[in-house]
């Protein structure tokens, strides 16, 4: 099932590339969050950048998701020098499209580099900011750097250096009376409160720059998925208004929609599938969640305590070894509780993409339905245990 979000990509692309003077600020920055799994980087690969393409920029993508262990900083730097390798090498796909949509004029053997492409981000080496300002001035066209799950670039010295050499390649090539091309950064993040830290908090490189909701799927979506399942579902085809609320019941997310849709072939004859699909979404959004929560279960009675304490906060928590902290763990699983146990759990949590270290000592939770859905079990844990006493198995 492929549905093309073609309109709003070419619009998106115009705001960027061709920006009217009411979106020349998107220059300073764009930054989109969104829930996972609600079809943000589907539409980056399939729509957005080709439509970048199209009007002639040179696009270059990374997914901090598709590592979660790596370096950030060495996976954007290991993208871009890939890019930088494609358009010096002749014949190369990245080097015949920007031929066909652009006047550059990059000889047959491809683009010259006045620098090492392996010294490219390296202490010592070539700063993005030269790397992107001789990319620009060859191509005479524009440079847009897509970093998917942008949020994980917080949290360490490297990733941190990493946004400042973005901002500084950023001023460098767009302050330019005469640039022959831009330079444009789009961050994606499916945690809403980290994705705005990096507009809005005064200490972040890209401080100022544009924070927007990502654009989920509507009506347009589900009348195209209706019409697809039209043909299987036949008379236990819900109608789009109700197909609609089911879906934002389920977070958004396609694949539970199709989930969902498939279990309507299975009700007995003259049943109504618009009285049904809401309390098949109801389960099924609850299903999601609950594959999230169980890893969480799965680390033992300490991490929930420690996942708890950080939801129960807010996020961006830096009380969680402290002494009340400690306290507070142990009361909860009934033993006492150290520092470096803590540790422990942590570092698990976060290499499960459970949890994220915004800085040192500083940790949220990634996932923000997760963390809505473990609000929603410590609630109702609450109610059938008024006393507030944890339960048996040692959770809250």
């Amino acid at each position: 099932m492929t549905f093309r979000r073609t309109a709003l990509a070419q619009e998106m692309a115009r705001q960027l590339l061709r920006p009217t003077f009411l979106d020349t600020s998107l220059r300073s920055g764009l930054f989109l969050s969104g829930q996972r799994r609600v079809g943000k980087t589907t539409f980056l690969a399939t729509d957005l950048i080709p439509a970048l393409q199209d009007l002639g920029a040179i696009v270059i993508y990374v997914d901090l998701w598709s590592q979660p262990q790596a370096n950030p900083a060495n996976l954007v730097h290991n993208a871009i020098r890939k890019s930088l390798h494609d358009l010096q090498t002749p014949g190369s796909a990245m080097l015949q499209k920007l031929k066909q949509l652009s006047s550059v004029e990059a000889g047959a053997a491809g683009f010259k580099f006045g620098f090492k492409l392996a010294d490219v981000g390296k202490e010592g080496g070539v700063s993005l900011a030269q790397a992107f300002t001789e990319l620009v001035e060859q191509s005479k066209t524009d440079v847009v750097l897509i970093i998917d799950e942008v949020q994980h670039a917080l949290g360490s010295a490297d990733g941190d250096s990493l946004l400042h050499a973005l901002k500084a390649a950023r001023d460098a090539i767009n302050t330019r009376p005469a640039t022959p091309g831009h330079f444009l950064f789009l961050g994606t993040g499916s945690h809403r409160a980290r994705v705005q830290e990096l507009s809005l908090k005064g200490n972040q490189a890209f401080n100022g720059a544009v924070t927007h909701e990502f654009p989920v799927l509507g009506l347009d979506f589900i009348e195209y998925v209706l019409q697809q399942v039209g043909p299987q579902l036949g008379v236990m085809a819900p109608s789009a208004g109700v197909t609609e609320e089911a879906f934002r019941r389920m977070g958004s997310r396609p694949e539970e929609l199709m989930k969902a849709l498939s279990v309507l072939r299975a009700l007995p004859p003259g049943a109504n599938p618009d009285e049904h699909l809401p309390t098949i979404a109801q389960a099924f959004g609850a299903a999601a969640a609950d594959i999230e929560l169980q890893k969480i279960e799965a680390f033992g009675p300490l991490a929930q305590a420690v996942f708890s304490h950080i939801c129960g906060i807010g996020g961006n928590v830096k009380g969680v070894f402290t002494g009340d902290a400690l306290k507070e763990y142990s009361i909860q699983i009934g033993r006492e509780v150290s520092a470096q146990e803590v540790q422990g759990v942590l570092g698990m949590m976060t290499s499960a993409n459970l949890l994220m270290r915004v800085k040192h000592g500083h940790y949220g939770v990634t996932d923000s339905f997760v963390e809505k859905a473990w609000g929603t079990r410590l609630q109702a844990d609450k109610l059938l245990r008024p006393d507030g006493l944890p339960g048996q198995d040692g959770s809250a």
